[in-house]
């Protein structure tokens, strides 16, 4: 921390000296049993510190997506035995993606990116990422975009889909928001089916209002529905008692 950079309140002092802020970078790499991804979900919802965290880094998990998939059409089985890090290389990873947000972003998503392959397919796939001369993207340009604006609460959303193999790859745009929240962007199907894409904090002075308070803010995430499957988006309160925006879907339909 730099003199510059306020300390933490209380909580997050706490929440430091617990432990648990590794728990971020586990959270999002997989590596949580059940019964620790539970705990930490809740732990989530009251902690905007690594609500905070989520957000900027909630690109990891289309990543660890997108590296199967290049790994199955490779011909490696990411389920099958891979050589796997250490405990203590491991636990590096861990800390070191907790602690990305403090980093340059281009530093940021190469460590994100090289410890997703090394949970996916081994170390030595690790080396030829790290060693590459090109830097990975966090978003690639949606292949459809969907706006609304709330009447009532003024929140604007703008929502990139992206369809995958593994599902859809989804970009946010959010504006005209009042703070402090703590929101999520969750993915409804046809059937009512809920996907929970990405969580984030909106500060007290908001999102893309007015005067001194921040742009609009920009985040990604991915759901397992693809997006012939999507109804629409909801961006809502983490505890789900506001809606702030509802962006409906609709994807072209294409003769057979």
């Amino acid at each position: 921390m730099t003199s510059s950079e306020p300390g933490p309140t209380g909580s997050e002092q706490g929440h430091t000296a617990g432990g648990e802020h590794l728990d971020v970078g586990a959270y999002l790499l997989g590596l949580l049993e059940p019964a620790e991804r539970d705990a930490f979900a809740a732990h989530l919802a009251g902690c905007p510190q690594c609500t905070r965290e989520v957000a900027e880094l909630g690109f990891v998990e289309p990543l660890l997506a997108e590296y199967a998939a290049s790994a199955e059409a490779a011909g490696i089985d990411p389920a099958g035995p891979a050589p796997r890090p250490d405990g203590r290389l491991l636990d590096r990873l861990v800390a070191e993606v907790s602690a990305g947000r403090r980093r340059g972003r281009a530093r940021r998503l190469v460590l994100v990116a090289a410890a997703a392959v090394l949970v996916v397919a081994g170390p030595a796939v690790t080396a030829v990422v790290v060693t590459a001369d090109s830097t990975p993207g966090v978003v690639a340009v949606a292949a459809q975009q969907f706006t609304a604006t709330d009447p009532t609460t003024g929140a604007h959303a703008v929502v990139g889909v992206d369809g995958k193999g593994w599902g859809s790859q989804v970009s946010l745009e959010l504006s005209n928001v009042q703070g402090p929240l703590s929101c999520d962007l969750v993915a409804v199907s046809h059937t009512g089916e809920r996907w929970t894409v990405t969580s984030w904090s909106v500060p007290a002075a908001g999102y893309g209002t007015t005067g001194a308070a921040p742009a609009a803010l920009r985040t990604t995430g991915g759901t397992g529905l693809q997006p012939a499957d999507i109804d629409h988006f909801e961006v809502r309160t983490l505890d789900g008692a506001t809606v702030l925006v509802t962006v409906l879907v609709t994807v072209p339909v294409h003769p057979a």
